[in-house]
């Protein structure tokens, strides 16, 4: 690693994920020396992996090699876990590494999702939430500074499962009422919000809730929006909570987990709850970071027509 001074370093872990690649980019255009530790590049490593990774300085190696590991630590100010489902306890493995360091100034585990211990889910995502859970009490007994990040509902990731459902082109599926305001954050932003909440005393031992005040929607307003841009008109096919319920009972993990956190999502409503509102502990970033231009939904789909998305299974597929 290159000797470098001014902005903190960042390491990041899940870099070449979904989350990862939008908060490393992120982190280096907001200036910050920025690495990503991987495994080792081999011919049979996916084309869009290599890809990603060819904007950044990689480290290669694996969460079992605890000494390499804590060598790699030692050299960086700041670490970013975007570790996808079923990885989330892979995390004590970096938390030891980070205890045995004992230099990071920042740690920011895998969260991004819904703030897991305010919501009330369905079991198979209140399952999935107790491990993430258990995470965050690690680090807290380890005495180890951290930043949690609450990222509600990705904004181009669900955006792409609601809006082009790939098997039924001309359907939109409405779960519940569809009346039920949810939270959006596009995924840029999010990187963004990220990496400047990593650097941020204010930051500290605390959680950012991204959810900015422009995208909280209803799926009927969202759906709306969408034909009024695509000039087109769906069918509108509805899901109630009495069948999200029985299907999160019934089908396979992790389609049991999906169904689990739309329901918590789109018929409790949980994503919207005020939690800042009662809580010193919580902060809003748009709110904390108002010199970033978020984007809207409206601008998300813009992007969205421009550039159309992969296909993608909806929570039902």
């Amino acid at each position: 690693m290159a000797e470098e001074s001014g902005a903190s370093k960042e390491l990041g872990f899940g870099g070449t994920g979904h989350i990862g690649s939008y908060v490393a980019k992120a982190s280096v255009s907001l200036g910050h020396p920025t690495y990503v530790y991987s495994r080792d590049l081999t011919p049979e490593t996916p084309p869009p992996k290599k890809e990603i990774l060819q904007h950044f300085e990689s480290i290669g190696g694996t969460l079992g090699e605890q000494e390499k590991l804590v060598r790699v630590l030692r050299q960086v100010d700041v670490v970013i876990c975007t570790f996808a489902f079923p990885q989330v306890a892979e995390q004590f493995k970096i938390i030891d590494a980070i205890k045995i360091a004992g230099n990071i100034k920042r740690f920011i585990p895998a969260d991004f999702g819904l703030e897991e211990d305010r919501v009330k889910p369905l079991k198979p995502f209140q399952e999935f939430l107790d491990k993430k859970s258990e995470v965050r009490r690690a680090v807290k007994e380890a005495g180890i500074p951290y930043t949690f990040v609450s990222a509600n509902f990705l904004g181009a990731y669900f955006m792409n499962g609601l809006l082009c459902p790939h098997d039924k082109p001309d359907e939109l599926v409405v779960f519940g009422s569809g009346d039920v305001k949810v939270a959006y954050v596009y995924e840029e932003d999010l990187g963004a919000y990220t990496v400047k909440a990593a650097d941020d005393a204010r930051t500290l031992n605390r959680i950012v809730n991204c959810r900015p005040r422009a995208n909280i929607i209803t799926a009927h307003e969202l759906f709306a929006l969408w034909e009024k841009k695509t000039g087109r008109t769906f069918k509108k096919v509805y899901v109630t909570a009495e069948d999200l319920v029985k299907q999160a009972e019934t089908l396979p993990n992790p389609k049991n987990i999906g169904l689990s956190i739309v329901h918590t999502a789109f018929v409790k409503g949980e994503s919207v709850i005020n939690f800042e509102a009662e809580e010193k502990e919580i902060l809003e970033a748009s709110q904390l970071y108002p010199d970033h231009k978020y984007t809207t939904i409206d601008e998300l789909l813009d992007i969205m027509l421009t550039n159309p998305p992969k296909p993608w299974h909806t929570p039902l597929g």
